[in-house]
């Protein structure tokens, strides 16, 4: 099947990575999205073991059940593989994908650190297949509004832009099975997380970072198991501060706060010449929050709610998705089913997601140093 031409009527067949009977993000996300699109199929699954992928295949109505990467990688039953398993385990999929000539969807992040990421682009790259990063934040209506306001000149000439957001997650007391996110190692962090997802979403609305100042800590060393109390040692930071300057010359202040407050826990100001923007939402994880715009221009008094047009709703087989953190999946799904049978480019790719992983990595050396970090790739963001 040739995915750069193939007609509509034939859906693309795809093999998920991590779909497990016992629930998880797969199976919150990817399911819902996946078997409400009709250019879609889910056609395979693998797991950690014939039994368990069996088991999956059986929860799910899935026709081909593996237990192994390998084997739903080189089947002729798939022409999509997309990776939704834990950060560490990122690699090794995705490149067993490239090695099959398999087009590839990850979830984000791409790699476990920078490394990774930019090994798995120049891999793509070699194999000459179609790949995209799943940072689907930026597929939201409302951050589409948002960047559409922008670019119509809305607030006139942004001055600068300022947010602050809690992380949900790296609070004082973790769930059993995120334990594995309090090691950094583990490459599951709130840096790599809900602040990636985020700080790609601004981009793409206001433009690419070329500096960066930061201070990065770990104020929770410990923290407990939710219900057991527990106590794990946490080394991942829970708190984020970045200054910097964007491509267009705004100023820009990021502080992501680990848990959930008491007070704020998403509010991002967009400031102009002509007027401003603020979005407000549940949580720091832009990615999945359910977003409210408001606007003032002019001789506004204050800001007033900026519906989302309906424009921005595009995929009618989502509309009961709403307000569900599938919901953007599946929009991105959209844009890739796009890309993958129209020759089309609006999905991010894992070029776009080592490029993004270079801006985290850049405020990890920021605050490591005490020092201003100047990022070379400015280009217009997707």
């Amino acid at each position: 099947m040739n995915l750069a031409t193939a007609p509509l009527s034939r859906p693309v067949r795809v093999g998920l990575v991590g779909l497990s009977a016992r629930g998880g993000w797969a199976a919150q996300s990817h399911l819902p999205a996946l078997t409400r699109l009709p250019g879609y199929e889910l056609r395979a699954l693998s797991a950690s073991g014939d039994a368990s992928a069996r088991a999956a295949g059986e929860t799910y109505g899935v026709p081909f059940a593996f237990g192994s990467t390998e084997e739903l990688v080189r089947s002729d039953e798939v022409d999509l593989v997309v990776v939704s398993v834990r950060v560490p385990l990122h690699r090794e999929v995705v490149l067993a994908a490239l090695g099959a000539g398999r087009p590839v969807l990850s979830e984000w992040p791409l790699g476990n650190g920078l490394a990774e990421a930019e090994e798995l682009a120049a891999a793509a790259g070699r194999a000459g297949v179609r790949t995209f990063a799943g940072l689907q934040a930026r597929s939201a209506p409302a951050v589409r509004h948002v960047r559409e306001l922008v670019a119509d000149g809305y607030v006139g000439e942004v001055l600068s832009t300022s947010l602050v957001a809690s992380g949900r997650r790296w609070g004082p007391v973790f769930e059993p099975s995120g334990e594995y996110l309090l090691d950094r190692r583990n490459g599951g962090t709130m840096l790599t997380i809900p602040f990636g997802h985020t700080v790609d979403a601004v981009a793409m609305v206001l433009g690419e970072f070329t500096e960066v100042s930061a201070t990065l800590a770990t104020r929770r060393p410990v923290v407990h198991e939710e219900g057991t109390g527990r106590a794990a040692a946490m080394t991942v930071d829970d708190q984020i501060a970045v200054s910097g300057r964007l491509a267009g010359g705004a100023v820009a202040s990021v502080h992501f706060r680990a848990g959930l407050s008491r007070g704020t826990n998403f509010h991002w100001e967009i400031n102009g010449t002509e007027g401003d923007l603020v979005v407000t939402g549940d949580s720091g994880h832009l990615q999945q929050a359910a977003l409210t715009v408001r606007g003032a221009r002019g001789t506004d008094a204050s800001p007033a709610e900026l519906p989302v047009p309906a424009r921005h709703f595009a995929v009618p087989e989502l509309d009961d998705l709403r307000g569900l953190p599938a919901y953007n999946v599946g929009a991105q799904y959209a844009q890739v089913l796009a890309d993958l049978t129209e020759g089309t480019a609006h999905a991010p790719d894992f070029a776009h997601a080592a490029r993004r992983q270079r801006l985290l990595d850049a405020i990890e050396r920021s605050a490591a140093t005490g020092t201003r970090v100047t990022l070379q790739d400015t280009r217009v963001t997707l």
